[in-house]
């Protein structure tokens, strides 16, 4: 079916492309495209290309993309419920590759609900380094954090926070940052026609005004040498070219970095009385390739002696760290708060502090603050199914443990909902295992396993939450290992949950939220 376009934004578009716009706009026309992105996180391409069910075609700027046919269905496979892929628009996969993310960096996805875009970053940096993964709608971080457990990722922590607030604690902090930035989503109208209702110029106005703010506070948080891609899924230059050469007049310590990709446009500075600079920023057209609407600018923070910044395969190369430019203005924020709340004046942030106190409450239970954590339970099953954790420490909230990453600055007063990998709960009659734990593990390591055929009747009865008649003999148990207990339950090779087995029984431990229906 047709979408039914705008007439302003139809006037728009014919202005800036001229006689590219019936080719634009019979794009509409076409049917909407399908794409997945393969997780290395848990499979090879080569192990992928042996076991993928589906009929699928290479995205050609990002190696892990692929486009699949609108009948095969993914998300009904087990293999989605491994986390082997992602489910994700073709042209959505480009930001990440532009960012040039390798293993050991430290990156910030800003604007990160769902999440796809993040376990694309925790693919490229194979559980080193440190993502930090926020988004300040409280509703779209559950998406969010179910999507980095399904990739298997370990080395990430999740925020609900303003930009803002996090520029304060993460100060020149990140060798990477990807700004998403939210949208008037124009190249989305085929994709969603809800995006086609809520489109006005009055959005497109207030989008610039809070890319801008958005941008500001990425700039603070990125040290001298970093890379900031910021992208949008619309075609108006204001939130584009517009945007970047805006932030660019206020930022004399940035610059553009040229990017290209396979069937990549150029950026359009002149459409935004820009400089030619942004003509090394990229628009992908889905009248000009196998994809939706998007753009992307690569900038780069220009390091001390104008030194560009680099990233050898064994080493890596960190500029000194100045004291923040704009520290003060952060400050400032800080203390103008304070002031507010005292005078009992509402805040910039909103409903936002009234978990203040709820925060410094979880903040209290750091080990460091509430004695040593009881690691008994915990210990003897790590030593068990043995995952290789990322440099860091046990964190206990409340009964619940995680792993935290080593080298993060001091976090109290964020609203952090995951603050490492969740390992499980301490219970007073045991350690219970969390589901996050199953999916970031490594079959091949792990002293007791049940592998079960994909293609199998019992996986699907898994995956729907089913008590499971299993013989001793169908268990795979390390030397001296007992029958009775936790079960890593998998889809052949790959790693879906828990499961207790006792006497000939497997019971389920399968989260009841993301069974099978």
């Amino acid at each position: 079916m047709p979408v039914l376009l705008p007439e302003l934004f139809e006037r728009r578009m014919k202005e800036l492309l001229g006689p590219e716009f019936p080719a634009f706009l019979q794009s509409y026309d076409e049917p909407r495209l399908y794409g997945f992105r393969m997780n290395p996180l848990k499979v090879t391409l080569e192990g992928w290309a042996n076991i993928s069910p589906f009929t699928t075609e290479p995205v050609p700027w990002c190696a892990t993309g692929f486009y699949y046919k609108e009948g095969e269905r993914p998300g009904k496979h087990p293999y989605y419920h491994a986390g082997l892929y992602y489910i994700q628009e073709p042209s959505a996969m480009a930001p990440v590759e532009l960012l040039d993310v390798k293993p050991g960096l430290r990156v910030l996805d800003l604007c990160a609900a769902p999440g796809g875009k993040s376990t694309q970053i925790a693919g490229k940096l194979a559980q080193t380094g440190l993502l930090v993964s926020n988004d300040n709608h409280p509703d779209r971080v559950k998406a969010l954090m179910k999507n980095l457990e399904l990739c298997g990722a370990r080395n990430v922590i999740v925020t609900n926070e303003t930009p803002e607030r996090l520029a304060e604690a993460f100060a020149q902090y990140f060798d990477r940052i990807l700004i998403d930035a939210p949208c008037s989503g124009e190249g989305m109208f085929r994709k969603e026609e809800e995006m086609v209702k809520e489109w006005s110029e009055q959005l497109i106005g207030w989008c610039v005004r809070t890319q801008r703010h958005i941008l500001d506070s990425a700039a603070e948080m990125l040290a001298p040498g970093g890379r900031i891609v910021y992208s949008t899924c619309t075609f108006a230059p204001e939130e584009n070219e517009g945007q970047i050469a805006d932030f660019l007049s206020r930022h004399a310590d940035f610059r553009v970095v040229p990017a290209a990709g396979p069937c990549f446009a150029q950026g359009e500075s002149a459409w935004a009385d820009a400089p030619p600079e942004l003509d090394g920023t990229v628009r992908l057209w889905p009248h000009q390739l196998k994809g939706e609407g998007h753009y992307a600018a690569v900038l780069e923070k220009i390091a001390d002696g104008e030194l560009p910044y680099h990233q050898a395969e064994d080493e890596r190369v960190i500029a000194a760290v100045q004291p923040a430019p704009r520290q003060k203005a952060a400050d400032e924020r800080s203390k103008a708060k304070a002031q507010a709340l005292k005078a009992g004046r509402p805040t910039e942030y909103g409903k936002r502090d009234k978990f203040q106190a709820v925060n410094k409450k979880l903040a209290s239970k750091r080990p460091d603050k509430a004695g040593p954590v009881d690691t008994s339970g915990v210990s003897s099953f790590l030593a068990s199914f043995a995952p290789e954790l990322p440099p860091g420490k046990l964190l206990l909230r409340g009964s619940y443990i995680y792993w935290e990453p080593a080298g993060l600055p001091a976090l109290d007063g964020l609203r952090v909902v995951r603050p490492g990998l969740p390992l499980g709960m301490q219970t007073p009659h045991r350690f219970e295992p969390a589901h996050a734990l199953a999916l970031a593990l490594y079959p091949e390591s792990c002293a007791r396993r049940l592998q079960l055929d994909p293609k199998s009747e019992q996986v699907i009865r898994y995956l729907k939450g089913e008590t499971l008649s299993i013989e001793e003999s169908e268990l795979y148990r390390a030397e001296g290992i007992p029958s009775k207990g936790y079960v890593l339950v998998c889809a052949g090779a790959y790693p879906l949950g828990w499961g207790r087995w006792s006497e000939g029984m497997l019971k389920n431990d399968y989260p009841p939220g993301w069974r099978w229906t």
